[in-house]
């Protein structure tokens, strides 16, 4: 149901396995069989896994897989009511997204230069798209040649659900997808990025984590700051930062909802608050004391 209605990730219907066999094993060391748990059950199970230290944001999405799956045995008869109704979700502090400077977002792209040929043409593409487009990582690293075909001015991207949206090309990215084209034109790989080590495929994610580690080395970056989220962060925070409205970045990023957006805005709370430290009249006057 997950994979064929929810059109759910690779990623996300392992994780959803992994909690459903953990909830499973803890309830039968009680001889409660999962399908038949009752409220008191879960929360017992969800009530574990706080006092082992499982962090909120963990909990919330166990429990959210939870609801799924009572709510998939409900409908289809396996039984007539849900446990999950009346379980409390944990409280999540939001968090701001870690983000790059532009500054560092430039030296990043650069680093790709000392790379060996060809491999320097093949990373800086990857970088100059990531940058400029604020795909994820699963989207990056999976595109297909076909969508870069001509010399496109946007990219037409299959996200979560299946869903399809429209993200455009800044010069700098499209430039660079143009020269690694002309090195891999001879490849019959279908892949932008195809992996070098599994023949016909695309990089992985792995491979994309290890990419941008190796470029932060060479840009003089702490590899801990540099992953293909914060370069998402950082594409979402820059376009504000510069003017962009807050609807335009959720349809690129591909938010279904403005919500989670938002919390790019802290973007424009800090620039507010440098402009009154440096134009209000009474931090002008605190200033020169």
């Amino acid at each position: 149901m997950m994979a064929v209605e929810r059109g759910a990730a690779r990623n996300t219907l392992a994780a959803y396995a992994r909690d459903l066999n953990e909830c499973r094993d803890f309830l039968a060391l009680r001889g409660v069989p999962l399908a038949e748990a009752t409220r008191e059950d879960l929360a017992g199970w969800l009530t574990h896994q706080a006092d082992q230290g499982m962090a909120a944001r963990t909990q919330s999405r166990r429990l959210s897989c939870l609801r799924q799956y009572f709510g998939f045995v409900t409908a289809e008869g396996g039984r007539s009511d849900d446990p999950t109704t009346r379980l409390d979700a944990p409280r999540i502090g939001r968090s701001l997204p870690r983000v790059l400077t532009e500054a560092e977002v430039v030296r990043l792209i650069e680093a790709a230069d000392k790379l060996k040929p060809p491999r320097d043409v093949m990373v800086r593409a990857l970088l100059e798209l990531a940058y400029s487009t604020g795909l994820r990582v699963s989207e990056l690293a999976g595109l297909p040649l076909s969508a870069v075909a001509r010399d496109p001015r946007a990219l037409v991207v299959r996200g979560k659900g299946g869903k399809e949206r429209m993200v455009p090309l800044s010069e700098p990215a499209r430039e660079a997808i143009a020269q690694w084209k002309l090195i891999r034109r001879e490849s019959k790989n279908p892949w932008l990025f195809p992996s070098r080590r599994a023949p016909g495929g695309p990089l992985t994610r792995s491979n994309v984590f290890s990419i941008l580690g190796q470029v932060a080395d060479l840009a003089g970056i702490e590899r801990s700051r540099v992953s293909p989220h914060v370069l998402r962060h950082s594409f979402a925070s820059h376009l504000l930062a510069h003017g962009a409205d807050l609807r335009s970045v959720q349809q690129m990023l591909g938010h279904a909802d403005i919500a989670t957006t938002e919390i790019y805005t802290h973007v424009l709370d800090e620039k507010r608050v440098a402009l009154v430290t440096q134009h209000h009249p009474l931090s002008l006057v605190k200033t020169t004391r």
